[in-house]
């Protein structure tokens, strides 16, 4: 291989790694502006408290959070919520998500 032909093979890699980071950049960007429309139509859709509540369930179980606010905005935007959702009314919700545990008790025979 030639010198021209090395400086030509970094030179398409470079682009290729130029057009790589843009992507990731612009995909970024488009995960922030949708988290920014998640988040203002929950601040329309829930009272302070509950938006409290839920924010703490996001720190210790994301995913699950994730899917609450999902659904939340769902109804927002379905045009289903007729008031805003109060902390109790999302204690319920949550209720009503979440598979109840079962409880197992183990004694020993003998």
């Amino acid at each position: 291989m030639g010198d021209d032909e090395i400086a030509e093979l970094r030179r398409q890699r470079m682009m290729q790694l130029q057009q790589q980071q843009i992507a990731e950049q612009e995909q970024a960007q488009r995960q922030q502006a949708m988290q920014a429309q998640i988040q203002s139509v929950l601040i329309q859709a829930m009272e302070p408290d509950a938006r409290e509540r839920l924010n703490t369930i996001k720190l210790t179980k994301p995913e699950f959070a994730a899917a609450v606010e999902q659904q939340i905005v769902t109804l927002a935007r379905s045009g289903r919520l007729r008031q805003k959702i109060t902390d109790a009314q999302l204690k319920q919700l949550l209720s009503q998500i979440v598979p109840q545990k079962k409880d197992f008790n183990i004694r020993r025979v003998g």
